[in-house]
């Protein structure tokens, strides 16, 4: 019912337009035959200039033409079926943003629930990594620079916890490291390795660490840009120089506040001047 409705009134203005437009012509033809007629036959308007009602005609035409293009061209290309179709195609756009931002919204929900998680457990996941002035961390699987104290406050702070790392970053190793719990993160179902635990995600590698009250991830660059995203604190090193590198540390987002930081200058056993940063997620 709704639907023949909107069919009558619709059809209904159309035939009022087009009435309009055929009642416009008629008066526009009589006009100009009237005009015509009391310029050359009664001789009105010659004191004025010549042919000033031709320019009348003319004016009048444009008017119609524009009526006419209007009711037959404008309405019919630009109706309300067009509005509707150009709406829904608006209209579908911004349900593709919706669906997007709700995607966003659930992933983001999803990674605050495994944070909430690990906070409940009274957990303090933390990221320790040693880092040059454009992130850089390593090359061919390798430190590109020595910093004695940097090894010793690495040793002292993840010794008796568990340290979560990647396959590549294992295999830098001359072994399991001693006094800690080494858990590998590789893709590789039938991969093993001694003295250390082998899972194969992020979340594994979690689970296993429930009774550490401070498990650290030791990188590599990809483990550390996973673990970002549910880490509470970073202890890093800042070194500051320019190495040539292929592997870096992730750029920290504006959710990280520095609340520690201990500058020191190069001396005769540390080549480079460097900072221990400690920051926190707000």
């Amino acid at each position: 019912m709704q639907n023949q409705h909107e069919l009558y009134e619709k059809a209904r203005k159309r035939t009022k337009q087009k009435k309009r437009l055929y009642f416009h012509f008629i008066v526009f033809v009589i006009g100009s035959i009237f005009l015509t007629v009391a310029n050359k036959i009664l001789g009105y308007g010659n004191d004025f200039f010549a042919d000033w009602y031709i320019i009348a005609i003319f004016i009048w035409a444009f008017l119609f033409v524009i009526h006419f293009v209007n009711v037959f061209i404008t309405n019919r290309f630009f109706g309300k079926d067009w509005e509707r179709t150009h709406t829904d195609k608006i209209l579908a756009k911004h349900d593709k943003k919706f669906v997007k931002l709700e995607k966003n919204i659930l992933k983001e929900q999803q990674l605050q629930e495994k944070t909430t998680a690990h906070q409940k457990s009274k957990q303090c996941i933390t990221i320790i990594a040693a880092a040059a002035e454009n992130n850089e961390i390593g090359k061919d699987n390798k430190l590109i620079w020595h910093l004695s104290n940097d090894l010793k406050r690495f040793k002292r702070l993840t010794s008796g916890h568990h340290i979560i790392m990647g396959r590549k970053t294992f295999e830098s190793f001359p072994k399991a490291l001693p006094n800690r719990t080494n858990i590998i993160i590789t893709r590789d179902k039938n991969y093993k390795a001694e003295n250390a635990i082998v899972t194969h995600s992020l979340e594994e590698a979690l689970n296993l660490t429930k009774d550490d009250s401070q498990p650290f991830i030791i990188g590599g660059g990809e483990i550390y840009k996973q673990a970002l995203t549910i880490a509470h604190r970073i202890e890093l090193t800042k070194v500051h120089h320019s190495f040539e590198a292929d592997t870096y540390f992730p750029e920290l987002n504006k959710s990280w506040t520095e609340i520690a930081r201990e500058d020191c200058l190069k001396d005769e056993t540390h080549k480079y001047n460097y900072s221990f940063i400690t920051y926190e997620r707000i």
